[in-house]
Formats: C-alpha cells, structure tokens, sequence
C-alpha cells in the first residue's frame, strides 16, 4: 500500500468534503480517503498495483473540483 497526498482546491464545506472522498473511495484498489477541508488536502491509501496518483487526481477533478 502508498499513501499520498493531493491538494484540493474548492472545496467550501462538508459536503465537498463527502463528494471527494466519495469520489476517491469509487477508485479500485483505494483502502481509505481522508479529506481535510481547513487543510485544502486528501491523504490516500491505495494498492499501486490497482491505480495511481493520477487516477486519483482524474477522479478529484471529475468531481469538479481542482488539484495541484
């Protein structure tokens, strides 16, 4: 398992909160999604053999919000 990191911006309020992690945990081979609105970031755990960090950026940003 990876754990990364990946800033959001956007984000306004715990419902943003709740679209990102929905959308992170939706990618195959994410074990956990924790998303820090005050922090602006999403730290996951993942199985690389499953996907990537840029399979979870694509997945971030199809839920209309921006990452670096």
């Amino acid at each position: 398992m990876t754990t990364e990191t990946i800033t959001v911006k956007g984000m306004t309020c715990g419902g943003c909160v709740n679209s990102v992690t929905k959308a992170l945990k939706g990618v195959a081979g994410v074990q956990e999604a924790n998303v820090d609105l005050e922090g602006a970031k999403a730290t996951v755990t993942f199985d690389e053999s499953k996907t990537n960090v840029a399979a979870l950026k694509e997945a971030v940003e199809n839920a209309g919000y921006d990452v670096n």
